[in-house]
């Protein structure tokens, strides 16, 4: 009886979730949540999406609006990774004392909705240089001491147009020593609010802009760069009052259907927590029998059978999804300006929820084939990738060293690494060939004996291996697929047990199992 009992419970749990209603009538409360549940969480990642672009558009404006208001000469275009050089003594000073205007008269010349920060608040100027020396290169002599010091000034909006403003300007930190100087950093912070919100019914941002203008002269080549970074802040407004019901009905409408997301979420892992606890025990009834009965362990593979990878997934997903409802709520409240870590949340949990639609069409066997090939092919080919592993990160330091100094996609560790994946899918083969500079034979040799090698290793050998190994995982599951799986032990063990006491008319069947 004991036996008849387990065998019963273990056919039912292993059934799919319309087998199950067909059995005991059990309504696929899970299905029917999950199919609401990607409908739900996807219109949420939608809705946030859009006000993300928004705040997104917002800070790259003002970026661009930053480096045409505060660079002078400043073409629109960056240059490098730099914004733009200046190659002149007298470009450096009107450079410098360019921004200082500008910052001066920032209220009287910005098109945007900008301000100070704060009455203490004003523009910092540091110079770094090195200590007191020598330099005649018409001699080769140098005398410097490579210790450095830094000075900074400092002026307050409000003092920039009085005198005290003007006895600094004119004040000995202004004459610069090139042959030392190392470099120049100037900051400041600015406020600024985002109205646009409102024309999408939402209630606007405060920003605070932390702007920092750096005049790098580490290399001393005659080329002075000015890097531009703007570090953005969304921060809570203080004090606010927007008139509209519109705005405000918008906002309650989009909080409560957040609310419903999280209650939806909260129930599918309050089912799915109970599933794999009840999996749990069965698991543990079942390999309790087996070892009384045949005194032998269950093998490791059985007991996994136990365990639903998919409800694991789907519990990670709904945490995700809860707490980035959560502060989703909090930035529409406007009592968190968390955008990134909410981003991080919703998008993974919705990828997550997305990829658990597989599981659904892995009950019907021609959908199944990606999930089980991905299955036995996954232990090959990491152990695929390891040894593979080994010989990328050989080439990668390889080209890092001998072709940095001549080929700027091998000018440091991440960018060689990014350029030999592009390398091996095939892309911008031609450029990279091309953009050597032929400056040393031995190293223009060396390079096509790099790039030939590396490109014939991994295309035609390397990758054609690893395709090969899915090919292979493929094939084999298609032939299980027709003459039948290896048969373990608790196959075995199902395997003479009919399902006659659960088969009743098909009537009534839901509208998701017809389907």
């Amino acid at each position: 009886l004991n036996e008849t009992a387990l065998k019963e419970d273990l056919k039912f749990y292993f059934m799919n979730p319309c087998e199950k209603y067909r059995a005991r009538r059990q309504i696929p409360w899970k299905l029917a949540l999950q199919i609401l549940k990607i409908l739900m969480v996807t219109t949420q990642l939608i809705f946030f999406g859009l006000s993300n672009q928004l705040v997104v558009s917002f800070k790259e404006e003002n970026t661009i609006a930053f480096k045409h208001l505060f660079l002078k000469g400043y073409s629109g275009v960056d240059e490098d990774d730099y914004s733009c050089s200046i190659y002149t003594q007298q470009h450096a000073y009107d450079s410098i004392f360019y921004v200082i205007n500008q910052y001066k008269e920032l209220k009287n010349i910005s098109l945007g909705t900008l301000g100070y920060e704060h009455e203490g608040s004003g523009l910092k100027i540091c110079k770094q240089q090195y200590k007191k020396g020598t330099m005649l290169p018409s001699s080769d002599t140098l005398n410097i001491d490579v210790s450095t010091e830094t000075e900074c000034i400092f002026f307050k909006p409000q003092e920039l147009a009085g005198k005290k403003a003007e006895l600094k300007l004119n004040s000995s930190f202004f004459n610069l020593e090139f042959y030392r100087l190392i470099q120049v950093e100037i900051s400041f912070k600015l406020k600024g609010i985002a109205l646009q919100t409102i024309h999408a019914r939402e209630l606007p941002d405060c920003y605070a802009f932390q702007n920092t203008i750096t005049f790098n002269n580490r290399a001393h080549s005659g080329k002075i760069k000015i890097y531009f970074d703007s570090d953005t802040d969304i921060q809570e407004c203080k004090d606010w009052h927007v008139f509209g019901s519109v705005l405000q009905k918008n906002t309650q409408y989009i909080l409560a259907f957040d609310g419903f997301v999280i209650l939806s979420c909260f129930a599918s892992l309050i089912l799915c927590t109970r599933s794999i606890v009840l999996a749990l025990r069965l698991q543990k009834r079942f390999v309790n029998y087996f070892f009384e009965k045949y005194k032998r362990h269950v093998c490791h593979a059985d007991r996994l059978e136990f365990i639903n990878g998919w409800y694991v997934l789907v519990i990670i997903s709904d945490v995700m999804t809860i707490i980035g409802s959560i502060l989703k709520m909090e930035i529409k409240a406007k009592n968190l300006t968390s955008y990134d870590v909410c981003s991080i949340l919703l998008g993974t949990s919705t990828l997550l929820v997305w990829v658990g639609v597989i599981r659904y069409l892995g009950y019907f066997q021609t959908y199944n084939v990606l999930i089980l090939t991905m299955q036995a092919s996954l232990p090959k080919v990491l152990r695929f990738c390891c040894c593979a592993g080994m010989i990328y990160l050989g080439y990668t330091f390889c080209g890092w060293i001998v072709l940095g100094p001549y080929h700027e996609k091998f000018e440091d560790l991440n960018t060689v690494a990014e350029c030999l994946f592009s390398l091996v899918n095939g892309d911008d083969m031609f450029a990279t060939f091309a953009q050597i500079q032929q400056k040393s034979t031995l190293v223009w040799v060396f390079s096509r004996l790099y790039l030939y090698s590396f490109i014939s290793l991994f295309i035609y050998m390397i990758l054609s291996l690893f395709i090969a190994l899915i090919t292979d995982s493929y094939d084999t599951i298609k032939k299980y697929q027709e003459s039948g799986f290896p048969v373990t032990d608790l196959h075995e063990f199902l395997k003479d047990h009919g399902s006659v006491g659960y088969r009743k008319e098909r009537t009534s069947v839901p509208f998701i199992c017809c389907c």
